[in-house]
C-alpha cells in the first residue's frame, strides 16, 4: 500500500492497512465503520509527523544583533505520551528585554528566549483540548510539545480583540506597566508623570494608564509620527527627543514645575538629565535601559546621588515576576479597559516565523509603533 507523505502507517484497531487492501470492499466497510465510531474517538490511528522551526543563538551580539547572529534550525517531533499537548505558534513576541538577556542567561546555540500565543493542534491531556489558547514562554519555534506545566490559558476572550493582545498590552508590557505605575511610583490625582520611549509596548501603556489615574503625562519618543500618535492617544505633552535643540528646555517646556513620577525605559544621558527635574519625593521606575543596550563600551554618566539626596527622591528598579501573584487580577482590568475603549493599542505585525531576527533587529532600532509582533 503507498504511504502518505507524513503520515506512518499504523495498525487500525487492530486491522492493519495491508489487510485491508486485501479485504477489498469488506475490509473498506469496516473501516469506514470505525472512522465514524465512538470508538475511533480514543483511538490515535495515525501519527502526523510535526516539523518544527527554531531560531538559536549561533553567536552572541557583539553591539548591535545581526541577522548572521542567528540560526534557523528545524526537527521533526516525537509522537505525543498519554498527557502531551502539541502546540503552534499563532503569534510571537519581541522585546527589548531580550537583548541584554541573551548576554546573562544564553550561551550560542541556545533557543532564543520568548513568549508566544500558541494553539493546541493535537493533545492528549484533557486540560488542554484542541483550538485552546494558551501564551507560553517557549521561545523562538513554530511547534512544540509541552505537558500542560507552566502555561498560561488565555481567559475568554472577545471577539473583537485580536488575540496577539496577550503579547502586549493585556499581556507582559501592559502589567509591566501597570505595576510600575501602582507599585513603584504609586500614582496619585494630580501627579505629572514623564515615560520614555512612550510610543512602545510599555510606554504606551503607562501613559494610557497613568491618564486613567488622573495624571498628566508627558512623553518622549524618537519621531514626529511617534509623538502625533501620543497626541493622538491622549498623552498631555510629548516631543521628539532626536529633534529638540535641549532635552533639559523640553522636558522644562512640557512641565515647568517638573515631575513626580519618571518612568523610565531608556536610562543613560536623558535620564540623568531627568533627575535634576524632578519634584521633592518624586518616584522613579527603572524598568529598562535600551539606550545601552546595544553598547559595546558602558555609558558613563554623572552621579545621581546629589540630586536624589537634595530632592529626597526614591528610585527603584523592577522585574514584572516580582508581581506574578496579582497577575490574573491585574490582567482582568487590562482587558476590560481595552475593551472600554479606555486603552488604544498599536501593533507592529510582521508576517512571516523567518522574518523574526529582522523584525528583533527592527524593533530595537526603534521601527515599531506600538507592540511588535510576529504572525506565524
Amino acid at each position: 500500500m503507498e504511504q502518505a507523505a507524513g503520515v506512518h502507517p499504523v495498525t487500525l484497531n487492530g486491522i492493519s492497512s495491508w489487510s485491508m487492501r486485501a479485504n477489498g470492499q469488506n475490509g473498506t466497510a469496516h473501516l469506514t465503520s470505525w472512522l465514524f465510531s465512538k470508538e475511533r474517538q480514543s483511538t490515535q490511528w495515525w501519527y502526523r509527523m510535526v516539523r518544527a522551526k527554531s531560531w538559536t543563538l549561533r553567536k552572541h551580539f557583539e553591539g548591535f544583533p545581526k541577522t548572521s547572529d542567528f540560526e534557523l534550525k528545524e526537527v521533526e517531533l516525537p509522537k505525543l505520551k498519554d498527557g502531551d499537548v502539541l502546540f503552534e505558534a499563532v503569534f510571537l513576541s519581541v522585546d527589548p528585554y531580550m537583548r541584554p538577556y541573551s548576554g546573562r542567561i544564553m550561551k550560542e546555540g541556545d533557543l532564543m528566549i520568548g513568549s508566544q500565543v500558541a494553539r493546541v493542534v493535537e493533545s492528549k491531556n484533557p486540560t488542554y483540548p484542541v483550538g485552546t489558547y494558551v501564551v507560553a514562554n517557549s521561545g523562538w519555534k513554530t511547534h512544540f510539545i509541552s505537558d500542560g506545566k507552566d502555561l498560561q490559558l488565555l481567559p475568554p476572550w472577545p471577539e473583537k480583540i485580536p488575540r496577539s493582545l496577550a503579547l502586549g498590552t493585556i499581556g507582559m508590557p501592559g502589567l509591566t506597566a501597570y505595576f510600575g505605575l501602582f507599585e513603584i511610583c504609586k500614582i496619585r490625582p494630580g501627579d505629572t508623570v514623564l515615560v520614555t520611549a512612550a510610543a512602545g509596548a510599555v510606554g504606551s501603556a503607562v501613559g494610557q494608564i497613568a491618564k486613567i489615574g488622573g495624571c498628566k503625562v508627558v512623553g518622549c519618543a524618537g519621531s514626529d509620527k511617534k509623538v502625533a500618535y501620543l497626541k493622538q492617544i491622549g498623552f498631555d505633552e510629548a516631543f521628539n527627543y532626536k529633534t529638540v535643540g535641549s532635552l533639559e528646555e523640553a522636558l522644562r517646556k512640557a512641565s515647568p514645575d517638573g515631575y513626580n513620577c519618571y518612568f523610565d525605559n531608556v536610562g543613560g544621558e536623558f535620564s540623568s538629565i531627568v533627575l535634576n527635574q524632578m519634584k521633592k519625593f518624586g518616584r522613579i521606575a527603572v524598568c529598562g535601559a535600551i539606550s545601552g543596550y546595544n553598547d559595546t563600551v558602558p555609558q558613563k554618566g554623572p552621579y545621581v546621588q546629589i540630586p536624589m539626596i537634595f530632592n529626597e527622591l526614591y528610585m527603584e528598579g523592577f522585574l514584572v515576576s516580582r508581581w506574578n501573584h496579582k497577575r490574573e487580577e491585574a490582567l482582568k482590568i487590562l482587558l476590560r479597559w481595552v475593551v472600554e475603549g479606555k486603552i488604544k493599542c498599536e501593533e507592529h505585525v510582521t508576517e512571516g516565523f523567518e522574518k523574526m531576527p529582522a523584525a528583533f533587529i527592527g524593533m530595537l532600532k526603534g521601527e515599531n509603533l506600538g507592540k511588535a509582533i510576529i504572525k506565524a
